[in-house]
C-alpha cells in the first residue's frame, strides 16, 4: 500500500518552497564560509573559534538535511528505507553534537571568566584540547545514537506502515535516557554555568569601570565573547526546548520525517541564525568572508591574513 500524497493548491508550493529553500541555501552558505574561514586563518585558530567551528559543521549537515524536508512537503517519502534510517540517524547525531558542544561553549566562558586568576586561560584552555573534546563529542554522538537507533539500522522499513513512509520508533527506556543524556542533564549544565558567568561578568564589568589595570583590560575580551555567545546559547535553548518539550508530551517514541512538526523546523531554523549571530557580533566573521568572496584566500600567504 502506498502512502496518501497531500495535494497542494498552486500557491501553496511557493509557500512551501521558497522560504525552506533559503533558510537551507542561507544555512549551508554561512556555514561553510565559517568552515573555510577559521581552519585557513591562523590567527582565528583560537580554542573559542574551534568550538564555534563544531558548530558551524552542526549547521552544515542541517541545511543539507533540510533538503530533504524541502522533497518531501506533500507527504511522501520517494527514497529507500535505507536512506530514510541514515537522514534520521544523522539527525540524532547533529543533534546530540550540537548540544555537546554548547556544553563546551559553556565550560569554555566558565573557566575563563570564573575561574580563580591563579592559572592563565591560554594554559588551561589549549587548542589541542578543545580538538580532542569536539572530536570525542562528535564519536560519542556517533556511537550513542547507532546503539538508540540499533534495531532501525539492522532492518530499516521496519515500522512503516505502507510505501512512502519514513518511520523511525525507538523502545520507551531508550527514549527516557535519551531526553536526560541530550537534554535534561546538558541543558542544566548549561543554565547553572552561565548563570556563574553572567554573575562574575556582572561584577567583573562594574571592576572594569573604577580600574584600568592589564588584568582587567584582558578580561574585557573574554566579557564580549562570553556574551556574544551567551547569546548564542540562549536562541539554542530557546529553538531546542520546543523540539524535547514536544517529545516529553508525546504518548509515542516514534520519528516521522513524512510529518514534520513545527517545532523541529524551530530546531532546524537556529542553523541558520548561528552565523547570522556571528556576522554582527564577530567583526572577524565579515573579514573572513570578504577574503574569500574576493578570493584573496588563494593567495599563499592568506593564512598569515591579521583579521582580528
Amino acid at each position: 500500500m502506498s502512502c496518501f500524497s497531500s495535494k497542494l493548491f498552486h500557491f501553496q508550493p511557493v509557500l512551501i518552497y521558497v522560504p525552506l529553500s533559503s533558510i537551507s541555501l542561507l544555512t549551508v552558505s554561512l556555514s561553510l564560509l565559517l568552515i573555510i574561514s577559521i581552519p585557513h586563518v591562523k590567527q582565528l585558530q583560537t580554542p573559542t573559534n574551534l568550538l564555534l567551528l563544531s558548530l558551524a559543521v552542526s549547521d552544515f549537515f542541517v541545511g543539507l538535511l533540510m533538503c530533504f524536508q524541502i522533497l518531501l512537503s506533500d507527504g511522501c517519502w520517494i527514497l529507500s528505507d535505507c536512506t530514510c534510517t541514515l537522514s534520521v540517524l544523522l539527525d540524532y547525531i547533529i543533534t546530540s553534537a550540537s548540544v555537546g558542544t554548547m556544553v563546551l561553549i559553556s565550560v569554555d566562558r566558565y573557566v575563563a571568566i570564573c575561574d580563580p586568576l591563579t592559572l592563565r586561560y591560554s594554559d588551561k584552555v589549549t587548542v589541542r584540547g578543545v580538538v580532542v573534546c569536539s572530536g570525542l563529542c562528535w564519536v560519542c554522538s556517533l556511537l550513542y545514537n547507532s546503539v538508540v537507533m540499533k534495531e532501525n539500522i539492522t532492518q530499516p522499513g521496519r515500522y512503516n506502515s505502507c510505501s512512502g513512509e519514513c518511520v523511525i520508533v525507538i523502545n520507551n527506556i531508550a527514549g527516557v535516557i535519551d531526553v536526560i543524556l541530550t537534554f535534561i542533564g546538558p541543558v542544566s549544565v548549561i543554565i547553572v554555568l552561565y548563570l556563574r558567568v553572567f554573575v562574575v561578568a556582572v561584577s567583573q564589568a562594574r571592576a572594569m569601570r573604577s580600574q584600568r589595570s592589564g588584568t582587567f583590560l584582558a578580561k574585557k575580551s573574554e566579557l564580549k565573547a562570553a556574551k556574544t555567545l551567551g547569546v548564542v546559547v540562549v536562541v539554542f535553548l530557546m529553538c531546542l526546548c520546543p523540539y524535547y518539550c514536544s517529545s516529553l508530551t508525546s504518548q509515542s517514541n516514534s520519528f516521522s520525517f513524512t510529518t514534520f512538526p513545527l517545532e523541529s523546523w524551530l530546531f532546524y531554523f537556529h542553523s541558520c541564525l548561528n552565523p547570522i549571530i556571528y556576522a554582527f557580533c564577530y567583526p572577524w566573521f565579515m573579514k573572513s568572508v570578504k577574503l574569500i568572496v574576493t578570493l584573496k584566500i588563494l593567495r599563499s600567504d592568506s593564512s598569515e591574513t591579521r583579521i582580528l
